[in-house]
């Protein structure tokens, strides 16, 4: 069903771009991608305007369908997602890459993000850097969150839990092959609802850190994780 939704959608994204340089088909292959796998969302907060840098909590590949079918909203990732088609994808979407090994290159990462939150889309990073278990909250990584003070337009830091509520641990990639987990998430039976929390702005009168710590706060909160015992920021910040 996903490579059937993607060869109806590839061609009518591309013809969109050639006439009119814009195309609304990857949020809704992502949208409709989430659907097909079996994911229900929805969505409460107040809705996401342009210049705004989500920081989510990061647990499975579904979160990327999930929050970009939900809100519109760019990823930041990994200048090397492996396969072309992979990249290709990403591309579609505006991805913003970085190197995540090059620690001196930390304030580059950051003003090539905040040159993508002066455009209309806002865009989405996973502080923890990679997904975890769904039960509780990894470190977050604070670096690219000085991207709003390079940004020139007026930016928004807003947190946001994605909630996939009593299967969070069934969903979630954690010490588990990609491939494993892809089959049998695919695998299961029925659907999940899950629920895209979009939490107020975060006060940004404070630094990076502090900020990285606001988010975590207010994700595990409406979440309803327990954060004692969990360092809140990483050692590779």
């Amino acid at each position: 069903m996903l490579i059937l939704w993607f060869l109806a959608c590839a061609p009518l994204h591309i013809t969109a771009k050639l006439i009119t340089g814009r195309s609304a088909w990857p949020r809704r292959f992502l949208r409709v991608g989430a659907r097909i796998v079996g994911m229900r969302t929805s969505v409460d907060g107040v809705p996401i305007r342009g210049h705004t840098l989500l920081i989510a909590n990061h647990s499975s590949w579904l979160d990327i369908l999930i929050l970009a079918g939900s809100t519109d909203c760019a990823f930041v990732a990994k200048d090397s997602l492996g396969h072309p088609l992979l990249h290709w994808l990403a591309d579609q979407n505006r991805t913003v890459y970085v190197k995540r090994t090059h620690v001196k290159g930390a304030k580059d990462q950051a003003i090539a993000l905040a040159r993508a939150l002066e455009g209309d889309k806002p865009v989405a990073v996973f502080p923890e850097g990679t997904t975890g278990p769904g039960t509780h909250l990894l470190p977050f990584r604070s670096t690219l969150l000085e991207a709003a003070n390079y940004a020139a337009k007026d930016v928004e830091i807003r947190p946001a839990a994605i909630d996939y509520g009593a299967a969070a641990a069934e969903v979630g990639w954690w010490e588990e092959s990609g491939k494993d987990n892809v089959l049998r998430v695919l695998g299961r039976r029925g659907v999940v609802p899950v629920t895209v929390h979009l939490l107020p702005a975060l006060d940004r009168a404070g630094d990076r850190k502090q900020l990285a710590h606001a988010a975590r706060d207010a994700i595990a909160a409406r979440l309803g994780f327990n954060l004692s015992g969990h360092s809140p920021i990483g050692s590779g910040e």
